[in-house]
């Protein structure tokens, strides 16, 4: 018997006041890094400064283990992703409280720049808050930032 949302389900959890009804929003993105928590901190004082609510989104998705191991792989995933979904809740939370901000905070499944992008466009959000990618990878393929940036939707703001 399911008691609750697993890892790979979609919530969102409201923190803080409720925000006032003409209020700007600022969507960040999440992920648990060191860039991403910064860029979390730097939209949480840009919505604390300017009276707007936040939309903090933590996207879970499955890495490319699966396909290697499947079951073992699955296990680890959905553990850690339920794990640092709920270190995530706890410090947004306490910060919504410490420093007055009304926040919703999203947890989606899926592909970070196609949840993120959807994300922004469903909230209508007036920024895009993200951290800068640390993978060298992404000079070639090209980070969830710079394809954010790419899609013009909305200005995106990339914090190191």
């Amino acid at each position: 018997m399911n008691d609750g949302p697993t890892a790979f389900e979609s919530t969102a959890d409201s923190f803080g006041p409720a925000p006032p009804p003409s209020a700007r929003t600022i969507l960040a993105g999440v992920d648990g890094s060191d860039t991403a928590m910064r860029a979390a901190a730097f939209a949480f004082g840009m919505a604390r400064r300017q009276g707007a609510r936040l939309v903090v989104t933590f996207v879970a998705c499955r890495s490319s283990l699966a396909a290697f191991s499947p079951a073992a792989a699955s296990v680890l995933e959905h553990e850690t992703a339920a794990h640092l979904h709920a270190e995530l809740s706890d410090q947004i939370r306490a910060t919504a409280e410490e420093l007055d901000v009304p926040v919703t905070f999203v947890k989606a499944f899926g592909d970070s720049f196609t949840t993120l992008r959807d994300a922004a466009d469903r909230c209508q959000a007036d920024v895009v808050v993200v951290g800068a990618s640390q993978r060298a990878g992404h000079r070639f393929a090209g980070s969830v930032a710079n394809r954010l940036i790419r899609s013009g939707h909305w200005p995106v703001l990339v914090v190191p």
